[in-house]
């Protein structure tokens, strides 16, 4: 085996197991950081047809931990902008060149980060008025966000906590949402030929790393101070986007 393919094996392990991690309780900005990582050592468009098989399965059992427990409601004001999203993140994609959507992603990350440390203030900004349409621009903005880096996570996550609903309503409908979301993603990606089905057969081997993760982050989740660890992932979220953006 090649020493390149070696490094992008034990990267890929890496981030399939912070993907577990997030879903084992410890916050999707462990599972954010997979893609940057990913990104530093192949193309861009790679990384996404990837990265969308692990959280697929890592979706599965998100959404087997909170089985029904999700809001319809909800789900059916989100999913048909998701499905916009995904139509115009599609076509981002296959019309832009590699270096463009390498310092997108790089972008998308850095505005995640920053969003991160200023969540609580960006929160407090405003009064909230619920409407309906609020979720179909929710969906369209995490599912545009979601083809391009899998990053969707905070236009639901403020739109859920908008309404005010119990954590573990939160919790449910964000994951039935993104398993939703990451299944409208395949045609489309298929679509857009960014299925490397060679580099898939590489790294089916260490798919394990994404239950590992899970049970990992599980039994840490109760020991580790929750926003040190967000604090060190969102400083290792930075250093990575600002490598994307200024790779040679």
């Amino acid at each position: 085996m090649e020493e390149s393919t070696v490094v992008i094996l034990l990267i890929a392990a890496v981030a399939f197991f912070m993907i577990g991690l997030a879903k084992g309780g410890l916050g999707a900005t462990s599972a954010t950081l997979a893609m940057p990582l990913l990104a530093l050592v192949m193309p861009v468009s790679v990384v996404i047809g990837m990265i969308l098989p692990v959280l697929m399965l890592a979706d599965i059992i998100a959404v087997g931990f909170h089985w029904r427990r999700w809001s319809n409601r909800l789900l059916v004001l989100l999913i048909p902008g998701a499905l916009s999203g995904v139509i115009l993140g599609t076509y981002f994609i296959t019309n832009v060149p590699p270096d463009v959507l390498r310092t997108a992603l790089g972008i998308i990350i850095l505005l995640f980060a920053a969003y991160k440390v200023f969540e609580s203030r960006i929160l407090g900004l405003f009064t909230y008025h619920p409407r309906n349409w609020h979720g179909v621009l929710a969906g369209s903005t995490s599912g545009f966000i979601s083809t391009l880096a899998h990053t969707g996570g905070p236009p639901i996550g403020i739109y859920l906590l908008m309404q005010e609903v119990p954590p573990r309503t939160f919790v449910a409908t964000s994951a039935m949402f993104f398993m939703i979301l990451n299944w409208i993603k395949v045609p489309f990606y298929f679509y857009a030929g960014i299925f490397d089905l060679e580099r898939l057969r590489q790294i089916i081997w260490i798919l394990p790393m994404v239950p590992l993760g899970v049970w990992t982050g599980k039994q840490i989740v109760v020991k580790i101070d929750p926003k040190v660890y967000e604090r060190i992932i969102v400083a290792i979220l930075s250093v990575s986007a600002l490598l994307l953006i200024f790779k040679d």
